[in-house]
């Protein structure tokens, strides 16, 4: 774990964050921040926020799964009944002390628990407030379950790879959350900064279905402005917008990701004589199938690393295909510091992702790992000048949870 001695001195150092959000999008925005310094505290229920008790993968750790921890560091957690008018009322103090209040309630919960937009403006007018939804504050799909695949379905990327005829294929990666995370990480910079010169807070709302459209600026405008529909090859393609060949290749011992080669090169290099008089933007078009069967064909002659060391002197865009473990020991990877270690008080060593940016004055640290479910309640509370009487009275009545460790 980092040294917690002195301050934290990031970036955001000074800037409080108050995370009201669960699962994956509003959580990951969230930890994004405290890793530049922010004080973000996690308010959860009681009980425990959703995603402690949802392992991804069945890695439930040892009091904290896995999915929790990797969205969760640099976070103090306040765990408090927001039903209860007593919840209410700290929630209320803390909002006063505050800089941003991020949330991703079901449309209609923040009012009814008296946290919109509005009510919170009143306490502090300079709130930074972050409503994340699935598909929008109002409007036809304003109840529908804002999940990572159904949005990735109404998104039409998933009609812009594979095989024509075979199902449509989700992304490997939670990608809307993640994306959406992200989106909700740069829209607070960005409102923070216009009230660091006016003054002024702000509401910013980010939906997952915008995002997810949005990603696809470029291939969505393509049908948009250029008329181009999606249409799948009957061979597997990476995407139905860049000409053959383009998509991953069974070699011996492995998989080849390759990238819109000049033909007549590639034909020279993997003796395939019908490449050579090809150009790449007709024929790379109008024989994707044929181009994408033919280096298929070959490809699965040598090994990968075999066609490495070919073609990539030749000025050939290709790459293995990699598996975690094979990230982990990438040695781009270790040479980027893309991953950190620390020790964690019950989950023991913690290696996982880094940070995705740099910064040379106010680098992003771990000051501290996921928290237990109310780790820092006595301590939040203390901060606004509640009593350890008053304290124990509260974690009596249910009002709030305290974890001792």
């Amino acid at each position: 774990m980092t040294d917690t001695s002195s301050a934290p001195t990031g970036v955001l150092s000074g800037i409080r964050v108050l995370d009201c959000s669960i699962a994956m999008a509003g959580p990951f925005a969230a930890q994004r921040l405290g890793d530049l310094g922010a004080d973000v505290i996690k308010v959860e229920p009681t009980s425990g926020e959703w995603q402690r008790h949802a392992a991804a993968g069945g890695a439930r750790g040892n009091r904290i799964n896995v999915s929790f921890l990797s969205l969760n560091r640099n976070k103090r957690s306040l765990a408090v009944d927001l039903k209860s008018e007593q919840g209410k009322q700290i929630l209320r103090g803390l909002v006063a002390t505050a800089d941003v209040f991020l949330q991703n309630y079901r449309p209609g919960v923040a009012a009814r628990l008296g946290v919109d937009y509005e009510s919170l403006r009143a306490i502090n007018p300079s709130i930074v407030y972050v409503s994340i939804s699935g598909y929008g504050e109002d409007g036809p799909y304003r109840d529908r379950p804002g999940q990572d695949l159904l949005l990735q379905a109404l998104s039409g990327a998933m009609l812009s790879a594979g095989a024509a005829g075979s199902p449509p294929q989700a992304a490997g990666q939670y990608l809307a959350d993640a994306v959406t995370a992200s989106t909700a990480f740069e829209a607070v910079l960005a409102a923070l900064f216009h009230r660091e010169r006016t003054g002024q807070g702000q509401q910013v709302t980010v939906n997952m279905l915008d995002v997810i459209a949005t990603l696809q600026m470029q291939e969505i405008s393509v049908f948009t402005m250029g008329g181009i529909s999606q249409q799948r090859s009957a061979e597997p393609h990476a995407h139905v917008y860049i000409r053959a060949p383009y998509g991953t290749y069974e070699t011996t011992d492995g998989y080849l990701a390759l990238a819109m080669p000049h033909l007549p090169t590639l034909g020279e290099l993997i003796d395939e004589p019908s490449f050579v008089d090809m150009d790449g933007e007709v024929d790379g078009w109008t024989r994707r199938d044929e181009i994408h069967a033919k280096v298929a064909a070959k490809l699965k002659s040598r090994s990968t690393q075999d066609w490495l060391d070919l073609l990539q002197p030749a000025g050939i865009w290709v790459a293995p295909v990699y598996s975690y473990a094979d990230l982990v020991a990438d040695p781009q990877i270790a040479h980027n510091g893309t991953f950190v270690e620390y020790e964690h008080p019950t989950e023991g060593l913690v290696k996982t992702p880094g940070f995705p940016y740099r910064f040379s004055e106010t680098p992003a640290r771990i000051d501290r790992g996921a928290p237990l479910a109310g780790q820092h309640t006595a301590e939040i509370l203390e901060e606004l000048g509640v009593t350890p009487a008053q304290i124990d009275e509260l974690v009596a009545g249910g009002v709030v949870a305290a974890t001792d460790e």
